[in-house]
């Protein structure tokens, strides 16, 4: 059987009671496998149900609401940076009515089942037989000797048919959208992807960016309406998922979008045929695939928090860029110093490049990508909250660890995280309670990166400031790796939202940079006034500015050719403004090319004056 829901949050608080709780904040609420309590454990948010004594009559219980058939349990103990404690046994109970109880047992009596024998790994115990109840409750036996009675939770149920229940029936989440459902290992992954393609040829291309510490390729699926190629004046967006690899409901929301889109684009759906013809899309699903293994098999409910979290080589991915941020901050500061910094395309510091740098191979090859393919908008999806996280990811100051950071785009990428949140259909919702620690409800489902906690080298730090492209954090659900039963309700929470957020793309103003031939200007410096951060144009003169809605200033300039600039219009309607620029070279720049042409290079100014003196003077 599935798990009833402690970790999702599907069992509510007002489903779980405790004999005794140590303070609030260690209640029965938050006896939930995998709760964390962060850094701050304090008397709202701690890491466990602890009971308030210490002896064999505790117990914390479980109300399922209608009639269930139990089959397991999952324990851990306390999630703390400064305690430990566990229970290493307890004894399993079940009642219809919370009154009387009957104990699980065996030939020789009440079954002991052994607990842990430390805070992190869960430990399963399936009943001897199932049993069926409403209400479950465990009671501690022992415990670490030298802690106290502590627990965090997951049961293992199935919910039997009651069709007189409307309780159940109006909260019964269920899809028609005919996908697969399941979670998917390497191989199967593949393979689905191989399936899309051969459904939808027309429309996909599979291509990988290179490979896993372990030799795994990082597959991609690329869904046009010309797959293979950059259409001029057609936006790029992105999708990856699995940086942590046990975060693994990102990568099946992803395979699942691939499905849908190109079930969608054959039935004709005019929204996703829209969406597909006019937009390069690239989704990848696992970036790494060695981190996904190991959980894998441990599976859904028993890898704990960080199991399969990093690289082979023991790298935090999503923090594993150049910090850019960095060298920005110092040339501003320092306004006298010599070594300007760009506003944009910063370049990465040669330490970075160097082979005895710390750096996965995995996050060389997506730099590469993020390099070789023009994007401008992108999405992380991670796990284990839900929340929509927006740059800066690095607090400014280096005295504080969370202050709001805002870039120069700050509105923009508020409107894009509000997007992706309030057309989700949980992130937004007042009722819910908080993954763990944090209520992001006065935010509206979204966060600054910084005034949550600071990192140095994240992805979409270093996206805004060495590409053009934005990017954003989308943590899609509290349970980083959910069962299978979960993922159909977990596509309807994310369907909409992955949708809308691709559409942002097509917000603020496109354009290309000409000259007066007209042909393309690659790499011209396109700013906004009032906006201190520039973006270039690609390979063909095409360029994409994400903006909100509004009247713009817009300057181009490249070298050797004159500046302009010219009004722009941005309206609330969805489709990015044309804004065309035609310049023309530089006087200085057409007698270089004079020049070069018949082998003479130009004399400079200031030479050309002292020849002229000399002879002035010898005339004399």
């Amino acid at each position: 059987c599935p798990p009833l829901g402690l970790e999702t949050l599907k069992i509510t608080d007002f489903q779980l009671h405790a004999s005794t709780a140590k303070r609030y904040g260690l209640g029965a609420h938050r006896g939930r496998l995998n709760i964390q309590a962060g850094v701050n454990e304090n008397d709202f948010y701690d890491g466990a149900w602890c009971a308030g004594r210490n002896d064999p009559y505790q117990w914390i219980e479980v109300d399922a609401r209608r009639l269930t058939k139990f089959t397991g349990v999952i324990t851990q103990g306390r999630n703390s940076l400064w305690s430990s404690n566990w229970v290493t046994s307890y004894r399993v109970l079940v009642s219809n009515d919370s009154h009387a109880w009957t104990a699980v047992r065996n030939e020789s009596g009440d079954v002991i089942f052994e607990g842990n024998s430390e805070k992190e790994i869960p430990v399963l115990n399936m009943l001897p037989v199932p049993l069926v109840a409403r209400y479950i409750r465990i009671n501690p036996r022992s415990w670490f000797e030298e802690g106290s009675i502590c627990m965090r939770l997951e049961i293992l149920g199935c919910p039997l048919p009651d069709p007189n229940n409307y309780y159940h029936r109006r909260n019964e989440m269920t899809t028609t959208d005919n996908l697969d459902f399941k979670h998917h290992n390497y191989k199967e992954m593949r393979q689905l992807m191989k399936t899309v393609n051969k459904m939808c040829p027309n429309i996909t291309r599979i291509y990988n960016i290179g490979k896993s510490n372990q030799g795994l390729k990082l597959y991609a699926v690329e869904i046009s309406d010309n797959p293979g190629e950059h259409e001029v004046g057609e936006p790029e967006f992105r999708y990856i998922a699995g940086a942590h690899g046990n975060e693994v409901l990102g990568r099946e929301l992803i395979l699942l979008l691939m499905q849908f889109m190109c079930q969608e684009y054959l039935a004709g759906n005019p929204r996703i045929v829209h969406l597909i013809e006019d937009t390069r899309i690239h989704l990848l699903p696992s970036v790494n695939p060695d981190g996904y293994d190991k959980a894998y098999k441990a599976g859904s409910e028993l890898g704990g928090w960080s199991l399969g979290r990093w690289t082979q080589d023991g790298i935090d991915i999503n923090n594993n860029f150049p910090d850019l941020n960095s060298l920005l901050w110092e040339s501003e500061d320092q306004k006298k110093s010599k070594r300007k910094v760009p506003n944009h395309h910063i370049p990465i510091p040669d330490w970075y490049l160097s082979e005895n740098a710390t750096v996965a191979v995995e996050t060389r090859a997506i730099i590469a990508w993020m390099e070789k393919i023009p994007f401008v908008l992108g999405g992380n999806l991670q796990g284990g909250e839900l929340v929509v996280a927006y740059p800066y990811d690095m607090v400014r100051s280096m005295w504080k660890t969370q202050d709001y950071t805002p870039t120069p785009d700050d509105h923009v990428f508020r409107w894009l995280a509000y997007s992706y949140a309030s057309t989700h259909r949980l992130m937004t919702d007042a009722r819910r309670r908080a993954c763990h620690t944090e209520d992001f409800q006065k935010e509206d489902g979204t966060v600054n990166g910084a005034s949550w906690h600071t990192v140095a080298g994240s992805i979409n730090d270093f996206s805004y400031l060495h590409t053009n492209c934005f990017e954003l954090s989308i943590y899609v659900g509290c349970d980083k790796y959910p069962h299978e039963s979960e993922l159909p309700e977990e596509w309807e929470n994310n369907r909409e939202s992955l949708i809308v957020f691709m559409e942002q793309v097509h917000r603020g103003i496109k354009g290309i940079v000409k000259d007066v031939h007209g042909k393309g200007i690659p790499n011209a410096v396109i700013s906004v006034e009032g906006v201190n951060h520039d973006i270039r144009t690609g390979a063909d003169g095409d360029y994409w500015r994400l903006l909100n809605p509004g009247e713009y200033v817009v300057g181009v300039k490249a070298e050797g050719y004159t500046a302009a600039t010219k009004t722009c219009e941005v309206g609330y309607d969805m489709g990015a403004t044309q804004c065309d620029f035609t310049i023309s070279k530089t006087n200085l720049a057409r007698i270089k090319e004079i020049m070069k042409k018949f082998g003479k290079q130009p004399i400079s100014m200031s030479i050309r004056r002292l020849r002229q003196r000399s002879r002035q003077w010898r005339q004399r």
